[in-house]
């Protein structure tokens, strides 16, 4: 099972592979105080108009009888290797194991160790795990998540009807963590695959898996989000519901109410590993250009676009004279890459893709994983108060996703403080810089917005940085925050500082 867990307030990212976590919406009725008062005057009967009667909920009975026999639980076995118990605290013995809160994994690593074998030393341990998945064509074509079967030596694939079939795995995708396995039958039950684009905010969806291993389990919801950028899946726009899943569901279909498939369940935020309203869904299109590729090739080849972005902030917005904190703030170019090639340049800011628009920072990646190697992509940005528009070809990606610069600056007012001075001969041949200006010293709003000596500016407001006194003179005519692109090591960010 995969879930992102939160641990004092912070959400963690931690990988729990057979299941999904997830939850559903909770209706609050609030109650209303009413204080003693004298018997009012009768007053003359008012007729009081007609209100709309209120919307029925839907019926998901045809939904589930009609699809959810299609609807498999998945059992897997593996192997891992065990022998490390002092790790458990920190993320690793059991919640390393591969498919996810396994109730016997904790008896074979503990209790089935041969008489002699030293402890700590790494052997190879029987895993199992379950999830779901939903046949995709009559002939044994099933869809799941990647980390269901992740690791996998034996996956064992049950219907509704109680027959169970092996199943082979044809091909998985970890960054999307989408996979097809197959299992040899004829005149199987199938699901009718919708269109995410046509999946709308509020709109109820239907959740059928096999939470904690108890089959063809309904659940129901609605959309929260669509969309929806997740730490280290930036490649997947996921669709955030309220559908009450769990451990087990990972790999089972989302439903709209016309009984089509519009999501894979995945993911979910939670304090506890289980079930608290936030579960988050493959799209269908994604998962449906995964299995095209497997099918066709056997492997999945995503595309990049080679830069390095970050989120926009208010500050940062500030500095760029944008009108609204949107965008893609682009920190880093490869040399070569598809985005050098088109000319973009670090302090640009990617505001539309092919005509989309781009909010947050997380919305570039995931549109570029959508798109093929060699494809063209047209790119609106804004650069020095200015709209341009730009075009790329992309390229491989060799399984390398995009990154996103993190910036968490301080914004607190005051002068910029720092004291810089320019890289000398030797440090430009060893940087491989041909311009910026080293930080000597950082006080004052720059100290508190993270700069440190030794860090070497490259720019400020996207202008290549060339002298102390030209810094002071953008310094001097900025108003509210300047934009510095800082590099330190092989790592370059722009870092928004306050001015008073």
């Amino acid at each position: 099972m995969r879930a992102i867990q939160l641990h004092n307030t912070r959400l963690v990212l931690a990988l729990l592979a057979a299941g999904l976590i997830g939850g559903a919406g909770v209706a609050v009725v609030r109650g209303m105080a009413v204080t003693a008062q004298a018997a009012p005057t009768p007053s003359p009967v008012v007729a009081i108009a007609s209100v709309n009667p209120p919307m029925a909920l839907p019926d998901f009975t045809q939904i589930t009888a009609q699809f959810g026999p299609a609807v498999v639980n998945i059992s897997v076995t593996g192997s891992s290797k065990a022998g490390d118990e002092a790790d458990e605290t920190s993320g690793k013995g059991r919640q390393d194991d591969p498919f996810g809160n396994d109730p016997f994994f904790e008896f074979f690593r503990r209790f089935q160790q041969a008489p002699g074998l030293q402890r700590g030393l790494p052997r190879d341990m029987p895993t199992h795990g379950q999830g779901s998945g939903f046949i995709i064509s009559a002939d044994g074509l099933i869809l799941t998540n990647a980390h269901v079967v992740r690791n996998a030596k034996e996956v064992s694939v049950k219907l509704t009807d109680r027959r169970e079939f092996r199943a082979k795995v044809l091909g998985s995708d970890p960054k999307t963590d989408v996979a097809v396995l197959k299992i040899e039958a004829k005149n199987l039950p199938v699901v009718t695959l919708g269109k995410t684009s046509e999946l709308k905010v509020g709109e109820w969806v239907l959740a059928i898996g096999s939470p904690f291993g108890f089959e063809n389990t309904v659940t129901a919801g609605v959309v929260s989000a669509k969309g929806r950028s997740l730490p280290d899946d930036s490649a997947v726009p996921f669709i955030q519901t309220d559908v009450a899943v769990n451990p087990g569901n990972s790999g089972g279909p989302l439903f709209n109410t016309r009984g089509e498939v519009v999501g894979i369940n995945a993911q979910i935020y939670s304090r506890t590993g289980g079930y608290q309203g936030l579960s988050f869904a493959i799209p269908i299109d994604v998962a449906a250009k995964i299995k095209n590729q497997i099918l066709a090739t056997g492997k999945v080849e995503h595309a990049r676009l080679g830069v390095s972005v970050q989120e926009v902030n208010q500050a940062l917005a500030d500095s760029f004279q944008l009108e609204s904190p949107e965008g893609a703030l682009v920190a880093m170019v490869e040399k070569g890459s598809p985005a050098d090639k088109a000319g973009l340049e670090p302090g640009d800011v990617i505001r539309k893709l092919n005509g989309q628009r781009i909010v947050s920072s997380g919305d570039l990646p995931a549109l570029i994983g959508l798109a093929s190697p060699g494809e063209k992509v047209q790119l609106e940005i804004w650069r020095k108060g200015s709209t341009k528009a730009l075009s790329a070809q992309l390229i491989n990606a060799n399984d390398k996703a995009e990154t996103v610069a993190k910036a968490e600056a301080s914004t607190d007012k005051g002068r910029l403080g720092l004291a810089l001075r320019p890289l000398q001969a030797q440090e430009k041949r060893e940087s491989g810089l041909s311009e910026g200006l080293v930080v000597e010293d950082a006080r004052g709003a720059a100290a508190r917005a993270g700069i440190e000596a030794g860090d070497v500016l490259l720019a400020i407001n996207g202008m290549p940085a060339r002298s102390a006194e030209q810094v002071r003179s953008v310094v001097a005519k900025s108003d509210k925050s300047v934009a510095l692109l800082i590099q330190r090591g092989d790592n370059k960010i722009f870092i928004p500082v306050r001015l008073g």
